[in-house]
């Protein structure tokens, strides 16, 4: 039996980039894990469980805001060692989408949907994360975006199904409005169809199965704003889906964004113009259970078959 040549590695090539997001539990830090030893050759249109798609991004730019600093001594000086001052990543990018979640991300802030009325149904047994039971779907038409969450009594803290979408100081300060958290959450979704009682959705909502203490009101789209206190917290995972085969990922289990929202013009052809949606977003920083190290990202690179090491 003879044994197979390994050719030499090149530099992956790849149109574009891939990206996913997934929430970081905002009570604990805990982000969403990923494994790349394990999950780094999912498929790019069936990521890995807590992972949400966002599409092809543009512009995609890493930037490394790390200091090294040298320990010298002696006469004359010598470099004897380094240490790193200080530690820092960035990330930017523009998405080719706009979306609830591109928004979120890219603004920063609290990212609100639009609630043209203040009704809002009651969830029965039987509700899914793609089919939502109802008392009287008669309020809903196909094609209507739906958010999906609890009423507000009182809670303090991070609020929002799946994502936190909020953080609240005090009942007072968001006057106390029973649809604050739906007008907040990031569980939405798009009707494609409607019987007497169920409304199917287009995609599963974020947070999974909904419960029956959620009720589920018509919003006519979304809004951000700039400024305000409060700042998302998303991990992320970027693909570079090499065209021989090869693989790269850049996992940064905890972002937050470093600047407010922004737009970028892009021309088409005279006179459209296309608005991509940019975001420039700061690393922090998590523990490696592999030695107690912390770090800011990871970057993973998965030869293409038969590459030299």
């Amino acid at each position: 039996m003879s044994n197979a040549a390994a050719i030499p590695g090149t530099a992956p090539a790849s149109e574009r980039v891939r990206a996913f997001y997934a929430p970081v539990q905002r009570d604990n830090g805990a982000p969403t894990p990923f494994d790349p030893a394990t999950q780094g050759r999912f498929s790019l249109d069936a990521p890995p469980t807590g992972w949400i798609d966002l599409g092809w991004v543009h512009d995609f730019k890493r930037v490394s805001e790390t200091k090294v600093e040298t320990q010298q001594s002696g006469a004359p000086l010598l470099v004897r060692g380094q240490t790193r001052k200080q530690a820092g990543a960035e990330v930017s990018l523009s998405f080719d989408t706009w979306g609830k979640l591109q928004m979120g991300i890219s603004g920063g802030a609290q990212a609100m949907n639009l609630l043209p009325a203040a009704n809002a149904v009651s969830l029965s047994t039987g509700s899914t994360a793609s089919s939502l039971v109802v008392a009287d779907a008669s309020g809903f038409a196909t094609g209507d975006l739906v958010a999906v969450d609890a009423d507000y009594a009182g809670q303090t803290g991070y609020v929002g199904a799946g994502v936190s979408g909020a953080y609240v100081k005090s009942a007072d300060a968001v006057a106390n409005d029973p649809q604050y958290i739906r007008r907040i959450t990031y569980n939405v979704g798009r009707v494609v169809n409607v019987s007497a009682n169920t409304l199917t959705l287009a995609s599963p909502l974020l947070a999974g199965a909904p419960d029956t203490t959620m009720k589920a009101a018509k919003i006519a789209g979304f809004l951000d704003r700039e400024g305000g206190s409060f700042f998302h917290e998303w991990s992320a995972l970027f693909v570079v889906d090499g065209v021989q085969g090869d693989r790269v990922l850049y996992h940064y289990p905890r972002l937050q964004i470093a600047e407010g929202a922004a737009e970028e013009a892009i021309l088409l052809t005279s006179p459209l113009t296309m608005w991509r949606l940019v975001a420039r977003s700061r690393a922090l920083p998590v523990v490696d259970a592999n030695d107690g190290e912390q770090a800011l990202c990871f970057r993973s690179y998965l030869p293409a078959a038969m590459r030299q090491t």
